[in-house]
């Protein structure tokens, strides 16, 4: 009986998990972004930290250096961000947003917001309170 229920609670974390996804990405469209969700947190994250390593990069956005590495590279190919590399340590590669990346970031923003806060409508201080609480409950313990 308890698996029962356990399975049926990360099903709707995952369920829920994909609506929100898929209405951000949806939204994206309607909107005329030519970006994806994906690049979209990528972008965003530089935007906030600039000049990541990729793996630093990575571990923010959890993703997988594989996962990152194609995004970023097509991130490169639409001019939004570029690998630079260090000047003393050739190995160091950091990440920047491109001019034109910053500008996306910026102007995104506002609209990116309103379609985050669609999820949370209706929500009460009390909700976002348990909601969190239990979110990061599950994410610790998974962590140790």
């Amino acid at each position: 009986m308890q698996d029962e229920k356990f399975n049926r609670y990360s099903f709707i974390l995952e369920r829920t998990a994909k609506k929100v996804k898929q209405f951000a990405q949806n939204s994206f469209t309607d909107n005329n972004f030519d970006i994806t969700v994906d690049q979209w947190t990528i972008m965003k994250t530089l935007y906030e930290n600039d000049n990541l390593l990729q793996k630093e990069l990575a571990e923010k956005c959890c993703k997988d250096q594989p996962t990152l590495t194609r995004i970023v590279d097509l991130l490169i190919k639409k001019g939004l961000t570029e690998r630079v590399i260090h000047p003393s340590d050739r190995r160091s590669i950091h990440l920047h947003l491109t001019e034109e990346g910053r500008k996306k970031v910026e102007n995104y923003s506002p609209i990116v917001s309103s379609i985050r806060m669609k999820a949370w409508e209706n929500l009460t201080d009390e909700d976002f309170s348990s909601f969190t609480r239990i979110l990061d409950k599950i994410y610790n313990n998974l962590s140790n």
